[in-house]
């Protein structure tokens, strides 16, 4: 069993991760350093190198109710064990550690990361799962084999693409690109995001996708008003 360090709550993530006032585009952040390579490169270099010296698999990314509420919803759908998932933005692949548990077997994870990669590789080997499949490649510049997908999962991927500093409209234009190139015709798509709304990811993905579910998050409140700190989706692809 691996150890996993101790980790920020969802509602912290937010303000890991959601930064700056509201641009002229509508967005609710600033772009940021955790938008580039570069931070990624270092932060998983750092927990690759934890993970070597005492077995820390790092953190998770929304923390270990992000990924409850995904396979809860799997499994109320009684989504099929040899259904094909990608999980986009793999990271440290624990994620794919619990799909995995809970029975499911056709099994992909992206990174553009190489030390996510490895970091990744090596604690799926540790937990005798070396049938999953975890790729090094960009999902904005994926390769022609990453297709057939029936669900795609994204819990914070493109969140760090938002905050790209360069050209992130551009970036986002390649993301919904590469996202129909993976994903089958009425496949889903499940996206945790704490800088965007609801109603902003509906649109960013319309009209070729449509809201299946927003699934349950923390709640919070402030001067008399209650809002979500993350948002979850499940989308369908129409075209």
């Amino acid at each position: 069993m691996f150890k996993v360090s101790a980790m920020a709550s969802e509602t912290s993530h937010v303000q890991e991760t959601s930064l700056g006032s509201r641009t002229d585009s509508g967005e609710d952040f600033a772009p940021s350093i955790l938008g580039t390579k570069e931070y990624w490169d270092n932060a998983y270099s750092r927990e690759l190198q934890t993970y070597r010296d005492i077995g820390d698999v790092g953190e998770i990314w929304f923390g270990e109710e992000s990924m409850n509420r995904i396979i809860q919803w799997m499994e109320k759908q009684n989504t099929p064990e040899t259904a094909a998932i990608l999980d986009i933005g793999t990271g440290n692949g624990v994620f794919l550690v619990e799909l995995a548990k809970h029975g499911f077997l056709n099994l992909t994870g992206l990174d553009y990361s190489n030390a996510s990669v490895e970091l990744a590789t090596n604690i799926l080997a540790e937990e005798g799962l070396t049938n999953i499949n975890v790729q090094e490649q960009d999902f904005l510049n994926p390769s022609p084999e990453l297709k057939g997908f029936d669900l795609c999962i994204d819990k914070g991927t493109f969140d760090a693409i938002s905050l790209n500093p360069e050209g992130r409209e551009i970036a986002k234009l390649q993301y919904m690109s590469s996202l129909k190139a993976a994903l089958k015709l009425q496949g889903h798509f499940i996206i945790t995001s704490c800088n965007w709304t609801k109603e902003q990811l509906l649109q960013i993905f319309s009209p070729d996708f449509e809201l299946l579910q927003e699934l349950p998050t923390p709640c919070f409140q402030f001067g008399g008003v209650t809002g979500n700190s993350v948002t979850a989706l499940v989308l369908k692809r129409l075209s």
